[in-house]
């Protein structure tokens, strides 16, 4: 079976700004959506997807970080322990904008596998940082709703630059 790469919705698609549904089947249909995202995640560059950027309005999301390529279920994020860290963040529906964004630097997810297994995972650095950003595409918030100040100033002068109807929010 070859993998299967979804096309990634690009801002303004209103799934992106839609809460996504709990998963309450454990069933073939998921298991295909989390071999799509984790194809999807595959691609070069790319370091989480989140159902809803593949038109999916489901809570699922895969990651691909230091070679090594997951997916969680229904995550529920807790432990935002220690400092916060200020690295640049992109987004594959934002794309060609990179902005400094705080994030905790450790967090645990707890969740499910795609058979419904509780599944948690211990989030430290980049780990921690995509975490956080994939499940804040669960709730239909991107990671530019998260920036403040000057910053988010100049993520929203880029957004309509490069975007000619950004959706008001």
């Amino acid at each position: 079976m070859g993998m299967t790469v979804r096309p990634i919705r690009i801002y303004g698609d209103p799934v992106l700004r839609t809460e996504a549904d709990p998963v309450t089947a454990f069933d073939a249909e998921l298991r295909r959506l989390v071999a799509d995202l984790e194809d999807t995640v595959r691609e070069p560059g790319r370091a989480g997807v989140a159902a809803p950027q593949i038109g999916v309005s489901l809570r699922v999301f895969s990651y691909n970080v230091a070679g090594q390529v997951g997916h969680m279920v229904n995550p529920v994020l807790s432990g935002f322990e220690g400092e916060q860290d200020d690295d640049e963040e992109a987004c594959l529906s934002l794309p060609g904008l990179g902005f400094p964004t705080k994030r905790a630097m450790s967090v645990t997810a707890r969740g499910f596998d795609q058979h419904g297994e509780p599944l948690i995972i211990e989030g430290t650095g980049f780990l921690a940082r995509a975490l956080q950003h994939e499940t804040d595409h669960l709730a239909g918030t991107l990671y530019i709703d998260t920036l403040t100040g000057d910053v988010r100033r100049q993520a929203l002068r880029e957004l309509r630059r490069v975007s000619p109807s950004p959706q008001r929010r």
